[in-house]
């Protein structure tokens, strides 16, 4: 049994993002992993965690583990077990990453400063400062090596596989705005709501509580809650993104073009 659970209700409960009602939606294991990523499905752990979704945004979201802290997290999900239902963590993803930033901002690295939110052990950083980027911080709650927040802001934010697995989406992006330079940008990842999510339901493989993939957005709800911080939001298809409040010199052909994803997500 998990300490700390929040009681299911089954009254709807104001959405994260909008604060439009959140029904009940469905009902997953706690042992449920993205098996799409090459994971271990462990055995059934009998903790069911539910899943709402928002009537007007569709942001799907369990509030199960709201009341739970850092050191919860890291016991029950984040713990040496992790890299088993997640093998890319450590250093695959990381490097792969770093190696698109060093593609798309090389000519500029000796003047952008870079943030990793959510950045785990530095794998992505270590690449970005050996690259000669002017700075290139790790910031990671869960890693106690990185945990402290970082002073300054920066050109660029980046944020890899990490919205899905926050608790208080708004707080996290506010976080991130708080530490983005204006003009700068935030490059991040996270995947969207298929389409055939109404008939996927739970089914689809990005749904995984024992991964700590407790926020799964839709195109709406993306916008939606960069919106509410003064910032647009462009998609390169349904996993990566960029999210800027204005946009910085060299991206300003951009402006035009960075409209279309808000639009086609209202």
């Amino acid at each position: 049994m998990l300490d700390g659970l929040r009681p299911v209700s089954a009254n709807p409960c104001p959405c994260k993002i909008c604060g439009s009602p959140a029904p009940l939606f469905g009902v997953v294991d706690f042992h449920q992993t993205c098996v799409g990523i090459r994971g271990v499905q462990f055995r059934l752990s009998g903790v069911p965690i539910y899943y709402r979704r928002c009537d007007n945004c569709s942001f799907l979201f369990t509030d199960a583990f709201d009341a739970w802290t850092v050191e919860q997290f890291k016991t029950h999900i984040y713990n040496e077990e992790y890299k088993l239902v997640d093998p890319d963590y450590s250093d695959f993803r990381a490097r792969g990453n770093a190696g698109a930033v060093v593609r798309l901002w090389g000519p500029l690295r000796r003047e952008t400063r870079v943030l990793d939110f959510g950045g785990g052990n530095d794998t992505l950083c270590a690449v970005l400062r050996e690259a000669g980027f002017a700075a290139a911080v790790t910031y990671d709650p869960m890693v106690p090596q990185h945990a402290g927040r970082p002073d300054g802001k920066f050109d660029l934010v980046t944020s890899f596989e990490t919205f899905e697995h926050l608790p208080d989406p708004l707080a996290g992006i506010r976080s991130i705005v708080e530490l983005t330079a204006d003009p700068g940008l935030v490059f991040f990842s996270t995947l969207l709501q298929p389409a055939d999510f109404n008939q996927q339901r739970l089914h689809w493989w990005y749904v995984g509580p024992r991964n700590g993939h407790v926020s799964l957005f839709s195109r709406q709800a993306l916008v939606l809650a960069w919106e509410r911080y003064g910032y647009r939001v462009a998609s390169l298809g349904d996993n990566f993104h960029f999210a800027f409040r204005s946009l910085p010199h060299y991206l300003a052909h951009l402006e035009s073009s960075a409209a279309a994803p808000q639009s086609r997500a209202a």
